[in-house]
């Protein structure tokens, strides 16, 4: 069983900057990509940005220019990095895991931006 543990949510002022983890319980070089969603109170989840096992990248309009996700196969661990953040930021972040067996989903880290 695949899990993912997310942090480094927090707190924030609008401009600043915060870094978000995902560690896995396995290799993440088997998943065929590794994303970030978020989840603002009442609104959908929404695909924030990927990374492939190859390590192509894509990124939601919203996001682009600001975030940057990495991932680090030794440490089986991806990182969003979030600059000049602003309080449409706000959201619960998930990262999750996609594979040819389905889709495993961290519980989440909470990001406030104030303005």
């Amino acid at each position: 069983q695949v899990q993912l543990v997310e942090s480094g949510g927090g707190l924030v002022q609008a401009g600043g900057s915060l870094r978000l983890s995902c560690a896995a319980s396995g290799s993440i070089f088997s998943f065929n990509a590794m994303n970030w969603y978020r989840q603002a109170p009442g609104n959908a989840r929404e695909l924030v940005t990927t990374i492939t096992s190859g390590g192509s990248t894509n990124y939601a309009d919203s996001v682009k220019g600001r975030f940057t996700i990495s991932r680090d196969n030794a440490r089986n661990t991806v990182y969003l990095h979030m600059n000049s953040l602003k309080p449409e930021d706000t959201a619960v972040y998930y990262c999750a895991a996609h594979s040819d067996y389905g889709v495993y989903w961290g519980q989440g880290t909470q990001v406030t931006v104030s303005s």
